[in-house]
């Protein structure tokens, strides 16, 4: 009978995995301690045809110790009204303070003092392969934790608020757990900064896969500011539908830029159709800032903007003319 030999178990070895995992366990440990008491499971009431129902819940990270928490748009969309509850027990009543579909932030206000906010942190510093925690509340269980990474950046997550759609740009992709629930929650680096705010789940079944958050940087804090301060958020209206396309070679060098909008169709009575923009033309600048792709055309619509005659070059029969174009407010819904 032939020996058959097995390889002595490496104690090093062992012991170096045992290493890892602990610290896993320490960074996911702490980034739960640390966070835990900021995140609020939610409890909606909405609208309805025969007055006040209750709804489905949703989850709360809460930013300002007098009160105020973000979540998603989605969560409280058509909601009068509201409970958050809090680890030490507390259920708080909430008001709306303002909601935008268009980046499916929301903030509400609980009835509350002395809360234990959350540090917000910038999603441009992510790298995929990145340890990121998912805290939120779902299924109704407050407080939950769940560990992954960060899968891919710079993804896009389209959003709808009547019959304005927009791209909400540099979506967090990630394969931490999200159940039903975790929407409004917190997505957390390792050092517990709120990095997104988790919006849906991307793959059939609950839980699994990958799911999405909406970046917390620069453009989404101007947003959250907004709703504090004013309820809503302001955006300019141009009034065109188009897509990124390659410039020809020579309106690409007197353009000075490889890509532009080519515009598919303009809104009738919009700025851009009293201006005199028309299908075909290649939008290729605003204001004088290059504008490649949808993406950077929405961050121009600012409401800064708002009343402003602006800038428009396009590339129109293979030369570049300059359109003037008075922007107005984006309507609601």
């Amino acid at each position: 009978m032939q020996d058959t030999w097995h390889a002595a178990p490496d104690p090093g070895a062992a012991a170096s995995e045992a290493e890892a995992l602990d610290a896993y366990s320490k960074v996911v440990t702490s980034v739960a301690e640390r966070l835990i008491p900021s995140v609020a499971s939610l409890r909606v009431v909405s609208r309805g045809w025969g007055g006040q129902l209750p709804t489905g819940t949703g989850s709360g990270v809460v930013i300002t110790p007098d009160g105020f928490l973000l979540t998603s748009a989605h969560v409280v969309e058509r909601a009068s009204r509201g409970s958050a509850t809090l680890q030490d027990g507390r259920e708080l009543p909430f008001e709306i303070v303002g909601t935008d579909p268009l980046s499916d932030l929301a903030v509400i206000r609980a009835d509350g003092r002395d809360l234990t906010p959350a540090t917000l942190g910038d999603a441009d510093t992510l790298r995929v392969g990145q340890l990121v925690c998912a805290v939120g509340s779902p299924l109704g269980f407050a407080g939950s934790v769940s560990a992954g990474v960060v899968s891919a950046l710079g993804r896009s997550l389209t959003t709808q608020a009547g019959r304005t759609g927009r791209l909400v740009e540099n979506v967090i992709q990630t394969d931490a757990s999200l159940h039903p629930g975790n929407s409004g929650g917190a997505l957390a680096n390792a050092r517990a900064e709120v990095v997104g705010i988790n919006t849906a789940v991307v793959s059939p079944g609950v839980g699994q896969g990958l799911g999405l958050a909406v970046p917390i940087n620069a453009a989404t804090r101007q947003i959250i500011a907004a709703l504090m301060g004013d309820g809503r958020v302001r955006r300019a209206y141009l009034g065109i539908g188009g897509g990124s396309r390659p410039l020809p070679p020579r309106s690409a060098t007197a353009a000075g830029q490889a890509l532009g909008i080519e515009v598919l169709s303009v809104v009738a009575g919009s700025p851009a159709a009293q201006a005199g923009l028309r299908p075909q033309d290649c939008i290729v600048r605003v204001d004088g800032v290059p504008v490649p792709d949808v993406g950077t055309l929405q961050r121009l619509m600012t409401g800064d903007r708002i009343g402003r005659r602006v800038s428009v070059e396009v590339v129109r029969d293979g030369r570049l003319r300059d359109i003037p174009v008075r922007l107005t407010e984006l309507p609601e819904g």
